[in-house]
């Protein structure tokens, strides 16, 4: 099976990481540093924070339980958008709150209706940017606004799983799309997610950061399982940061994959939104789960968005040159089987 359905990278960890952390294993007999405080200091000191405003967690999904779980229970509320990452539910949820969702624009989060809907019961604030599963974007100045209209006891997550593609996407297209670390810096109340899950290609070893208050991510911090972060992970995660190459081939195929879906797949009249990820998000005009199914068939895992509320959409993640092709070819071949049935 061709996996284009979780948006992982196509081309896996660098090989400095891999030597890491093979490297790694050999200490397991070792319980990891709980703090990770190598890896943190490092973060800390390229984004130009001090260390007690970076910390280091078991990948975004474990970390948005941990802040659901601090900030939330019954009768108190998180505001997002509709069709955003779905773990913003269950994660609401599972501590009690409740979601908020406001309707979308043109694909993308609409901002305004988002700060309309915080209410005296609103403790969080979830902002995909990009946003998972429609790969749409907004600008450095639309949060900047948005902002200077939340009350300071709203925790404002702007979750920025997929910033290297994004920023990338930014430079070629002349837009400004992110200074959010300069919020962690001028708002106290900001709180910003990234991970190298994605463009680091470090998925399967969970490791991820939170930027924001010393205050804030020390109470988190606490609530985190202890040793959560392996040995190998922290190694993994040190040795990519000394890989830019590794990266750099990651963007390059990243633009080209996302040119070409999005291209071919217009050019068969399907609704496809220019993306700042590393997937596509497509409407197909007919039930999602159904066609993903047919792809499934073909040898292509892709994701159906019924339970995002898009039952006629379906998410793609970018793979390498071979992959794309195939994703291609095999929805041509269903295409192609529903017109001689027809």
């Amino acid at each position: 099976m061709i996996k284009l359905d979780s948006n992982e990278s196509p081309f896996g960890p660098s090989v400095k990481a891999i030597g890491a952390m093979q490297a790694a294993v050999e200490r397991g007999n070792r319980y990891p540093d709980n703090d990770a405080a190598e890896l943190g200091s490092r973060l800390a000191s390229m984004h130009g924070l001090a260390p007690d405003q970076l910390l280091v967690t078991a990948g975004l999904t474990d970390f948005l339980a941990i802040l659901c779980r601090y900030a939330l229970k019954a009768g108190l509320n998180a505001v997002t958008s509709q069709r955003s990452f779905i773990v913003y539910s269950i994660a609401s949820k599972a501590a009690g709150g409740q979601l908020i969702e406001t309707p979308m624009q043109n694909h993308g989060l609409d901002l305004d209706a988002i700060s309309a809907a915080i209410n005296p019961d609103t403790r969080l604030v979830f902002l995909a940017n990009p946003n998972n599963p429609t790969g749409t974007a907004f600008e450095a100045a639309d949060l900047d606004r948005f902002l200077a209209r939340v009350p300071e006891n709203v925790i404002v997550v702007i979750d920025e799983a997929y910033y290297d593609y994004a920023a990338h996407f930014a430079k070629t297209r002349g837009s400004e799309y992110s200074h959010s670390v300069d919020y962690v810096r001028e708002h106290p109340n900001a709180l910003v997610l990234r991970t190298f899950s994605k463009a680091h290609g470090l998925a399967g070893l969970r490791v991820a950061y939170a930027m924001g208050r010393p205050e804030l991510l020390k109470a988190l911090g606490r609530m985190r399982s202890t040793f959560s972060i392996s040995t190998a992970a922290q190694a993994g995660a040190l040795a990519s940061l000394d890989d830019p190459d590794h990266l750099a081939r990651a963007m390059q195929n990243n633009v080209a994959g996302a040119n070409l879906l999005t291209r071919e797949l217009s050019n068969m009249g399907y609704q496809v939104p220019q993306t700042w990820a590393n997937f596509v998000y497509c409407e197909i005009g007919e039930n999602a789960r159904d066609f993903s199914k047919k792809m499934e068939a073909e040898g292509i895992l892709i994701r159906a968005l019924g339970s995002w509320g898009a039952p006629t959409a379906i998410r793609v993640t970018i793979g390498n040159e071979q992959d794309n092709q195939a994703f291609l070819s095999a929805i041509r071949r269903i295409r192609a089987t529903r017109e001689v049935l027809d």
